[in-house]
């Protein structure tokens, strides 16, 4: 008898979703956004470059080249040559996706260093930022960065990508 009475119930409230469906407007029965692919890393442009005045801070940034929508990876995935690990998602919980619009930019930022005077510094040659933990990703030089000789490196976080970089600069504490 209590198998019956859950099915029962699930009928009805299918029933009553179906109605609810049927009854609203064309906009809200179609409110389910399309579901944009994965962007291939073929597709997009990796951009990187400490930020002038602040060499343990990076900016990054990421373009969809494509004329559709796609989805990269929440948090940019940045590595320090030789070294092992990534920088952490700031705020934390990083997983998911962000969607890029045709032609779109994503920005994050990336703190290297708290304290480039910190005697546990690290020290790396280059950086490496993947828009997705599936790419192979981009990696630049520390010269090439603006970041002097060396990256320094030590506890490294990096921002969700961001609609503008001035957000993503808010996220790492510069305004």
């Amino acid at each position: 008898m209590p198998i019956r009475a859950a099915i029962a119930v699930s009928t009805a409230v299918s029933a009553a979703a179906a109605a609810l469906l049927l009854t609203a407007p064309q906009s809200q029965a179609a409110a389910g956004h399309e579901r944009a692919a994965h962007c291939a890393e073929r597709a997009l442009t990796v951009r990187a470059k400490a930020a002038t005045g602040h060499p343990t801070v990076l900016r990054v940034s990421v373009t969809n080249r494509t004329a559709r929508a796609c989805v990269v990876d929440r948090v940019p995935t940045v590595t320090f040559g030789g070294l092992d690990g990534a920088a952490l998602p700031v705020p934390e919980g990083g997983t998911g996706s962000y969607r890029l619009a045709a032609g779109g930019t994503a920005y994050a930022a990336v703190r290297t260093i708290g304290d480039p005077r910190d005697p546990e510094a690290r020290r790396a040659d280059s950086v490496t930022v993947a828009a997705s933990a599936a790419h192979w990703g981009r990696s630049f030089g520390a010269g090439r960065l603006g970041t002097g000789r060396q990256v320094l490196v030590w506890e490294p976080v990096t921002t969700w990508w961001q609609p503008t970089a001035r957000a993503a600069d808010r996220i790492i504490g510069l305004d």
